[in-house]
């Protein structure tokens, strides 16, 4: 107890601060610069891990069967695909045919390379 006394009286007393003073002389331009930084890093990096992780945990329920109606639906879209696909075949194919038919006959009417 004697030393902490003897210490006060080696210390000088400080001069009173104001309210505002001690504001002010605790947040400095650079310090604030810092804090606002690291919480930015913080919130920009755990933010996305947060969202993600709670999307998983929202997405562990059961998963829905598809009614009977979807089922049909997707029927029809598929065995319209299947009628496109062999559509866009048959026009393919005809589109070679007439190709292979015009350079057959580009082929015969044009002159030999030595005449």
């Amino acid at each position: 107890m004697m030393q902490i006394f003897a210490l006060l009286q080696v210390i000088p007393p400080l001069a009173p601060i104001t309210p505002h003073e001690v504001i002010y002389q605790a947040q400095t331009g650079g310090e604030v610069a810092i804090v606002a930084i690291i919480f930015g890093t913080i919130s920009g990096v755990l933010y996305p891990l947060v969202r993600a992780w709670a999307r998983r945990l929202d997405g562990r329920g059961a998963a829905a069967l598809p009614s009977r109606e979807v089922e049909e639906r997707l029927e029809r879209i598929e065995r319209a695909v299947d009628t496109i696909a062999l559509e866009v075949e048959r026009v393919s194919e005809g589109q070679r045919f007439v190709t292979k038919l015009l350079a057959d006959k580009a082929a015969a009417t044009l002159p030999a390379a030595g005449e």
